[in-house]
């Protein structure tokens, strides 16, 4: 029987570093044009600051996803960054476990939503993000004029 889970780990260990690195490849294969090479705007030591936490998703014991929530500049929001799962795992609803932990852990820091940014060129995640409830609304920052970027919100109960 496997055993699986999704907890907040540090950001510095070597599963979270693979993961975000894997991510990071891939934005930058989609998205070949970006000048971040797949970065998204996220520098490891946002997750050192209050308010913010990073998830990795294991399956015995194996880290197979990830994702972080931080502040965002709107009080009482958090931003959702660095979903991922690795490709041999996708299709099992693990994404799906990953923003639930998100977001049940942003309610526990205080915040009443979420927002998040995502790419033309990720239609499982923009599928994804919209079952989970989110809402188109305006981009903001480095994503106001960006031709692939899609901005979501979603109140937290």
């Amino acid at each position: 029987m496997s055993s699986f889970c999704v907890e907040i780990e540090t950001i510095d260990s070597d599963d979270a570093l693979y993961l975000i690195e894997q991510l990071s490849t891939e934005l930058a294969k989609r998205y070949e044009e970006d000048i971040d090479k797949g970065k998204a705007a996220f520098e490891l030591s946002e997750m050192d600051m209050p308010g913010a936490a990073f998830v990795i998703a294991r399956l015995d014991r194996q880290p197979i996803g990830c994702g972080a929530i931080r502040a965002f500049d709107e009080e009482g929001v958090a931003e959702v960054k660095r979903m991922f799962v690795i490709p041999t795992m996708r299709g099992r609803g693990i994404s799906k476990q990953i923003l639930a932990k998100l977001e049940d852990t942003a309610r526990s820091f205080g915040y009443t939503a979420t927002i998040l940014e995502t790419g033309t060129r990720q239609p499982e995640a923009m599928a994804l993000y919209e079952k989970a409830g989110y809402k188109r609304c305006h981009c903001w920052g480095k994503y106001i004029n960006s031709s692939w970027s899609i901005c979501d919100r979603k109140q937290l109960v």
